[in-house]
């Protein structure tokens, strides 16, 4: 897709779920419209979805709202695409995920992704937004801008 196209995509994803959200405070209604907005939005999204942090088992990530096919049930900071991304705090941006040290195939369909870390007002990381697409090299620059601003919006406020 041309990075012209995409950053139309995200403009208009950007308002509509601004609109769709404005004064929610639930955040697992959050995540789900995010999900479901994103993943109708976006025709290279293989899944898209959540992995929040489990406030029971410390330095850990369990599934939240996603759409798509089944997701890995827990990872662990430090593992994978995700665990990299809590661990760190920074967005994941992996062109061929097979070549990503310790990736964990949820689905061998995936071949690259994009994590974005999702910290909330009071600088708590709470989750992180997960991408795959069944493509490699389907995320960029434009992808990882519009994705970090959108949680700033949504989950930041």
């Amino acid at each position: 897709m041309q990075t012209d196209q995409k950053k139309a995509l995200y403009e208009e994803a950007q308002k509509e779920l601004i609109s769709i959200t404005e004064g929610e405070t639930n955040i697992p209604a959050l995540m789900a419209t995010v999900s479901c907005v994103l993943s109708q939005k976006f025709d290279y999204y293989f899944w898209t979805g959540f992995y929040n942090v489990d406030p029971e088992k410390e330095n850990e990530l369990v599934v939240g709202p996603y759409q798509g096919t089944l997701g890995c049930l827990r990872i662990p900071f430090g593992r994978g695409v995700c665990g990299a991304a809590a661990s760190t705090r920074e967005t994941q941006v992996v062109a061929d995920v097979h070549a990503f040290p310790g990736h964990i195939a949820c689905d061998s369909r995936t071949n690259s992704e994009i994590v974005v870390p999702v910290i909330n007002a009071d600088g708590q990381l709470i989750a992180v937004l997960d991408v795959d697409s069944v493509e490699h090299n389907s995320f960029d620059e434009t992808d990882r801008i519009a994705l970090e601003t959108l949680m700033q919006r949504i989950f930041a406020q």
